[in-house]
């Protein structure tokens, strides 16, 4: 029976992961906060849902252009629909397209990155080529033509085009990270035991790897979710669902700005700036904590 790389490895190998890694990360201030505003944007939109009658949602449901007051907190649109109604089912549908997104770009990119790395020769060789490819295409060209060619597209179909180009940057970066691991003496350790490629690849390069697919990941999120919004508000969004871009959308297209219903799109930018935060402090506490030439308090 091969032995694991880890019951053989020396004191002067690191282990399989950074030690203390959970209490770095709640020690980091940063994340902590950004955590927390994150869970509150959430929690705030899922509680509004429970409290909120959804009907109101539709046309016409209510009294039109109303300010926000005691009986309409985030005011009315110019078509009888209440905007806090709205933002119950556009926050989560706009973290939806991130995580989704996010979590297609990251485990399409690590696979392909940490293959492309440890195995090397043709098979880097192709694969680099096809990163290299991905690298080098308009990425908002791309995403507009998609989502203006795809009929009827939903929260899940935005997801998805969005997430099949998410992967190429996070590839390179582990393409370059594991081409480094894989000389390191636990690697060599892990091959003498028996272990292969795929075992070295799951069991000792991706634990290495955690802290930064963890800031990659957030980084994703991010991008993902303003890309979103930026289809969304070009008309290319999920129209017969709301998202935080497609509520910026409808806002714009009704004229609120001429007619200063300034409650109508600012709600969902201030709600998008206030994710952007969130998810910015929570990619750099993560960076903090896999790097320790930037942990200078955590």
């Amino acid at each position: 029976m091969a032995l694991a790389a880890k019951d053989i490895i020396t004191e002067e190998t690191p282990s399989a992961a950074p030690p203390g890694y959970s209490t770095l990360i709640l020690q980091n201030r940063k994340i902590v906060f950004g955590g927390i505003l994150f869970l509150l944007i959430l929690g705030t939109a899922l509680a509004g849902a429970l409290m909120i009658d959804p009907k109101l949602r539709r046309s016409g449901s209510i009294t039109r252009k109303l300010p926000p007051h005691a009986a309409a907190v985030l005011g009315t649109t110019s078509l009888g629909q209440s905007v806090a109604a709205q933002m119950t089912e556009a926050v989560p549908n706009s973290i939806q397209v991130g995580l989704i997104a996010a979590l297609l770009g990251t485990v399409i990119g690590s696979l392909l990155g940490f293959v492309s790395g440890y195995f090397g020769g043709w098979v880097d060789a192709v694969l680099r080529v096809v990163i290299d490819v991905f690298l080098a295409v308009p990425v908002l060209l791309f995403l507009v033509l998609i989502a203006a060619l795809v009929r009827g597209v939903t929260v899940q179909h935005m997801a998805i085009i969005i997430g099949l180009f998410a992967w190429s940057w996070p590839a390179r970066a582990i393409r370059s990270q594991t081409l480094s691991l894989k000389t390191r003496p636990f690697v060599d350790v892990a091959r003498i035991s028996g272990m292969s490629g795929f075992d070295i690849i799951t069991r000792e390069l991706v634990p290495q790897m955690l802290p930064w697919l963890g800031a990659n990941f957030v980084n994703a999120f991010i991008v993902a979710i303003l890309a979103e919004a930026g289809l969304s508000i070009l008309g290319l969004g999920p129209q017969r669902e709301m998202t935080l871009g497609m509520m910026i959308y409808w806002s714009l297209s009704y004229g609120s700005i001429l007619q200063n219903m300034w409650w109508w799109w600012l709600t969902p930018v201030v709600t998008l700036m206030l994710l952007f935060l969130a998810l910015y402090l929570i990619h750099l506490g993560f960076d903090e904590v896999s790097n320790p030439r930037l942990r200078t308090q955590v």
